[in-house]
């Protein structure tokens, strides 16, 4: 069987609160497979946020374990764990976390230059075009829309190809429409490209879409749902490749 993209194993995560521990996980295990798409789905409190922190190696686990396209985090220093990161995992997070400094163009470029991606400027307006974002790559994020920062940001998590993007709340500053625009692109971006998308989320819309939902309750793994088929959402997912396609030429 093909190697799972993330391999969780009793995750455990205890903090101290005042002078009494705290379990904010409790022995969370599951598997995802690559190019799959995963909703993580809980109450406020639940252990989503920490639970994404661990799977990406940006915290550690009080004991259990994570494994990454086939890599135990536990195996590597903080170097190795970030250089993984940078090779396998795109992120996108509710608030959209863009450099007010930067142009989109050079927000989405920047890690790629970091990385020492060849041509990162090219790769950089190629994925602004895909998102439809053309005519506002030299725009700061200031002049941008809610909906066209997340863009931006989905642009930049896509642009390194990732194998593995993980979002927390990507349409939860966004009004319903433009939540649902942002969804159509991550979905059509899973399709094309084969990202694995694992999204924490309070979103039912979004939830629905994915083919699984791990629910968590009091850091407890309590539900693993999945369906046959995500729900394809046709409409509005023509709409927003067409409107790629006209911002393009």
């Amino acid at each position: 069987m093909p190697t799972p993209i993330i391999r969780a194993t009793a995750l455990t995560k205890i903090v101290q609160s005042g002078e009494a521990p705290l379990t904010i996980l409790d022995s969370v295990t599951f598997d995802v497979d690559a190019g799959a798409t995963v909703a993580i789905v809980g109450a406020s409190g639940s252990g989503k946020t920490t639970l994404l922190g661990l799977l990406a190696g940006l915290d550690r686990p009080t004991s259990g374990d994570v494994a990454v396209d086939g890599v135990a985090l536990s195996t590597l220093d903080e170097d190795a764990c970030a250089a993984l990161r940078a090779r396998l995992l795109g992120f996108v997070f509710q608030s959209f976390q863009l450099l007010p400094a930067l142009t989109a163009h050079e927000n989405v470029m920047l890690p790629l230059e970091l990385a020492g991606v060849p041509a990162a400027a090219g790769r950089a307006s190629e994925w602004l075009a895909r998102v439809g974002l053309t005519r506002r790559i030299t725009h700061y994020p200031r002049q941008l829309s809610g909906g066209e920062q997340q863009r931006v940001a989905i642009a930049r998590a896509f642009a390194g190809e990732p194998k593995l993007l993980m979002a927390d709340e990507p349409t939860g500053n966004l009004d319903a429409a433009t939540g649902a625009e942002v969804a159509d692109l991550m979905f059509r971006l899973n399709r094309e490209n084969g990202t694995t998308l694992l999204l924490v989320t309070h979103d039912v819309a979004l939830a629905s879409r994915c083919e699984r939902r791990l629910s968590l309750a009091s850091g407890r793994l309590v539900a693993d749902l999945r369906t046959p088929a995500a729900p394809s959402h046709a409409p509005l997912a023509a709409a927003a490749a067409a409107s790629v396609r006209i911002a393009a030429k």
